[in-house]
């Protein structure tokens, strides 16, 4: 199974440390060997980005930094994990290293899945 690990956090005013970038750059080389990361990035400030939202038939566009919002995303990552349980252990890893924070998981469906898999992921939707 694959999961999409949101992080969120208050928006820092100052970039990590080297040793902060030394464990996280750690953590993502044994979570790549491992198998268990398929796939990560970090978000720069909020200031650099835009949010575009779509509502009664109207766009709006706000550049950021997005002041408003407790926390914002701050990366994300595609996890292989066997289970919803081991993906929760692995976000708990995760925020062991970087400290305050939320990681939000969502199972993602998976590409060229059998239609039974498809018809569970389904059902499991609609139960939620």
């Amino acid at each position: 199974m694959r999961f999409l690990s949101i992080y969120k956090a208050v928006e820092r005013s100052t970039p990590p440390t080297q040793e902060e970038m030394a464990e996280m750059g750690k953590l993502v080389e044994e979570g790549m060997k491992a198998g268990w990361l398929l796939s990560t990035e970090g978000c720069l400030p909020s200031k650099l980005g835009a949010r575009v939202r779509r509502s009664a038939g109207k766009t709006l566009v706000t550049d950021g930094p997005f002041a408003e919002s407790k926390e914002l995303v701050g990366g994300f990552a595609i996890l292989s994990a066997n289970s919803k349980e081991e993906a929760i252990q692995l976000a708990k890893n995760f925020l062991a290293v970087v400290g305050e924070g939320e990681c939000e998981l969502r199972q993602l469906y998976e590409h060229g899945a059998g239609e039974h898999d498809c018809a569970e992921n389904r059902a499991r939707a609609e139960v939620a």
